[in-house]
């Protein structure tokens, strides 16, 4: 089968397509015959090598962390699944693959595409929903009845997060572009902020969380609108002492962590403020209940038009980090 392959780790890493074997899924695993796989800002981060200290691969690697497609065979301990199926995941971190033909996963990282959506759509569901998800109930903890705040909030993330942080109770406050402020208030959003016109942190105050997708340019202002004892959650500013914590690293690993995670953990303690960085994990359940709330709100991702095939796979990662896409972009097969 082709997979596209991460051969060395490189800020400027260009990924090999070559022929491999198609993988023998164990007893609790399905092969799955891929349809569409996604290209996230975190291919390149694994690329770069940015993340080796969170997750470092053995290489070569098969890179792509999230897909959807059908299963072709399945292990003698896999429950509630069969050949035929059409299904989606988030790949485990220890495990990812998505830029091949096929892939195995072990079956609790699986979970049936959404009935209202494609295996395209379906592709670009499990990251951004599962990390919305993971963010809001385990990291950030939240509380029915409180606020967030959402900067940059528009995207392809918020399109997962709104309806799940409205269900959770929350009183949602999102900033973006023109184009997404309607389909932001149609999801429930309390009040809408056009990053052009207005700056949302001249009328914000007491928030209770906030989730950071802009990065470190924007911790100022995200701090300022907070309430003491927030929780401010970041997908993209990095990890601290707190991630190392949770994850159970070597006393090494804490001690890196610890110290690229000082100016951030400073900043947030002098505003008061909890800070926390998410690195999402696979969850089959979790994507269950993703699969709900897509269906019930009808939530159809955008994905960016631009066609790629496997072997446009560099092109396709360019594309998404440069181009200014109009959604997630995809590798179709």
């Amino acid at each position: 089968m082709q997979a596209a392959q991460l051969m060395k780790y490189d800020k400027n890493f260009k990924l090999i397509v070559k022929d491999i074997p198609v993988p023998v899924p164990n007893d609790n695993e399905v092969l799955v015959k891929v349809k569409a796989a996604a290209v996230n800002p975190l291919d390149t981060l694994i690329g770069t090598g940015f993340v080796k200290l969170m997750a470092n691969y053995n290489l070569p690697l098969t890179m792509g962390n999230e897909l959807s497609g059908v299963i072709e065979s399945v292990g003698r301990n896999v429950k509630n699944f069969k050949i035929g199926d059409a299904v989606y995941s988030r790949l485990p971190l220890t495990k990812i693959g998505a830029f091949a033909e096929y892939v195995a996963i072990d079956y609790r990282d699986i979970y049936f595409i959404p009935k209202n959506l494609d295996f395209d759509h379906s592709a670009a569901v499990p990251l951004t929903g599962l990390t919305a998800l993971q963010g809001l109930t385990e990291e950030l903890q939240v509380q029915s009845g409180k606020s967030i705040m959402i900067p940059g909030g528009s995207g392809s993330f918020g399109q997962m997060a709104i309806p799940i942080a409205k269900e959770l109770g929350l009183k949602v406050m999102v900033s973006g572009n023109a184009r997404s402020k309607q389909s932001a208030l149609d999801m429930g959003v309390d009040q809408y902020f056009d990053y052009r016109k207005e700056n949302y942190w001249e009328h914000l105050s007491d928030i209770d969380y906030v989730i950071d997708t802009i990065g470190k340019k924007e911790l100022d202002h995200e701090l300022k609108i907070m309430k003491p004892n927030g929780r401010i959650l970041s997908l993209i500013m990095g990890p601290n002492r707190k991630f190392a914590q949770d994850h159970n690293f070597s006393f090494l690993k804490t001690t890196l962590f610890t110290i690229a995670g000082l100016n951030l953990d400073s900043k947030a303690k002098k505003a008061g403020v909890d800070y926390r960085f998410i690195f999402v994990r696979s969850d089959g359940k979790q994507l269950q209940k993703i699969t709900q709330i897509v269906e019930a709100n009808q939530i159809e991702p955008a994905i960016d038009p631009t066609e790629f095939k496997l072997s446009d796979i560099n092109e396709a990662i360019n594309y998404a980090q440069t181009g200014h896409p109009k959604g997630k972009v995809l590798i179709k097969f």
